[in-house]
């Protein structure tokens, strides 16, 4: 009978997270993740095929852990700016209970190699953005948008504003504030009163 492996794919992307919160993308190489979880060198090849295949493993399960509870959030009020402004609390509550995964992000998938990883990876990757973009624009449209100006208005209020609070915080290695999930429904509260 074969020996259960002593690492699995999770371990080890729980590992790159770590990395890459505390030195960037650049920390996330095969070798300190092996060292990171205790595990010989060689043996993160079985799971993965090299760098790339990691950092685009680490990005998307990030990527897609947070976009699971924002279409929670987007589907968890009975009326569009109910749902809007739960998506926008979504992203400073996550960012909240995740912080190391919420660093990660604010890098960026092209930070993260996208331009060389697999096509499946890439195509994994759009699926899920173009997930998110539809989502929005069509509550934009419920909330009666008008046109490309209020597309905008919505991208902003539910992504842009709650990502540079939550930037702004965690880039600078401090906590985020008790109040920032209000501070980012009410800014976006404010900014769907005008579609």
């Amino acid at each position: 009978m074969a020996r259960p492996p002593r690492f699995d794919t999770d371990q080890i992307l729980d590992a790159a997270v770590q990395l890459a919160a505390s030195a960037g993308p650049a920390g996330v190489t095969m070798s300190a993740v092996a060292q990171a979880i205790g595990a010989p060198s060689g043996s993160m090849y079985h799971r993965l095929p090299g760098r790339t295949a990691l950092l685009a493993e680490v990005w998307l399960r990030t990527v897609e852990r947070f976009q699971e509870g924002y279409f929670l959030a987007l589907g968890s009020a009975p009326d569009p700016h109910g749902a809007a402004r739960a998506a926008a609390r979504h992203v400073v509550a996550w960012s909240r209970a995740h912080p190391r995964e919420a660093s990660l992000l604010l890098y960026g998938a092209d930070q993260f190699g996208r331009a060389e990883w697999s096509e499946e990876h890439k195509e994994r990757a759009d699926r899920g953005n173009a997930r998110v973009y539809d989502s929005l624009h069509l509550l934009a449209d419920v909330l009666g948008a008008a046109g490309p100006r209020d597309h905008d208005r919505v991208i902003l209020a539910l992504i842009d504003l709650p990502l540079s609070l939550v930037r702004r915080h965690l880039r600078a290695g401090r906590p985020l504030p008790p109040h920032a999930e209000d501070l980012a429904e009410e800014s976006a509260a404010a900014l769907l009163t005008a579609t």
